[in-house]
């Protein structure tokens, strides 16, 4: 092959890669515009459980114990099912508290069984009290069950935690749950806890790990914004 005809090939072999590298960038672009969304959607339902969890003051999360958080995890309508033996899957987030207020939303997947007398199906709303430095390093891990490594209590609600103490002291995670529905013998025990890294990386270009060991804030798309917001609502006034 004569040495024109050479050139002439070999641009046109660099002008078909760029045309098809051109070709597949919306795609990719319409997959991360897709998670993005996805991600924001679930921020934004997070934000309005706990939104309504913190409605009534004499049931709510007591503020005195989220001001002092390391971090807050919410799991809205994790779905229930049991018959004796129960399971449950659901996907949340979490904000960890940063030198700068909270930090955007890690996502997380939740999933567990339980054991005991019980019976139905319900849609959970589940929250927790990452309360020391050691429980929310956990979460950076590729599994971690709740009440297996980091002890896990019932969080004390109303307007005042005076009479949490032992719980503060104790518990390095506590919990919370508001029910959509009917349900009884109801357990974090045993519940785990992944990150959910495929949208992690979408949206944030980093994993969970990553997310969580930063000191500083990740940057964001403003409606992913939403849960730590809502955070910031009832800490602000009381750090």
């Amino acid at each position: 092959m004569q040495p024109e005809r050479q050139n002439l090939l070999a641009v046109l072999i660099g002008l078909g890669a760029v045309m098809m590298m051109g070709a597949g960038a919306p795609a990719a672009s319409d997959s991360r515009e897709k998670k993005i969304k996805e991600a924001a959607e679930q921020s934004s339902r997070a934000a309005q459980a706990f939104e309504a969890i913190m409605q009534v003051p004499d049931k709510a999360i007591p503020i005195d114990l989220l001001s002092r958080a390391k971090a807050v995890a919410v799991f809205p309508r994790v779905v229930k099912v049991a018959v004796t033996v129960g399971g449950q899957a659901g996907r949340g987030v979490v904000s960890r508290r940063t030198d700068e207020g909270w930090a955007s939303p890690v996502f997380l997947r939740g999933a567990g069984g339980s054991v005991g007398p019980q019976i139905g199906a319900s849609a959970t709303d589940y929250f927790l009290l990452l309360m020391n430095d050691e429980s929310v390093d956990a979460l950076m891990k590729d599994r971690f069950e709740l009440g297996g490594e980091a002890g896990v209590a019932a969080g004390p609600v109303g307007r005042n935690a005076g009479a949490a103490t032992d719980a503060m002291m104790r518990a390095a995670i506590l919990s919370y749950s508001r029910s959509h529905g009917l349900f009884a013998g109801l357990s974090l025990q045993g519940v785990v806890l992944k990150p959910e890294d495929d949208l992690n990386v979408a949206v944030y270009d980093k994993t969970a790990r990553e997310l969580l060991s930063d000191a500083g804030e990740a940057a964001a798309e403003p409606d992913l914004k939403s849960f730590p917001r809502v955070l910031s609502r009832y800490t602000d006034d009381h750090k």
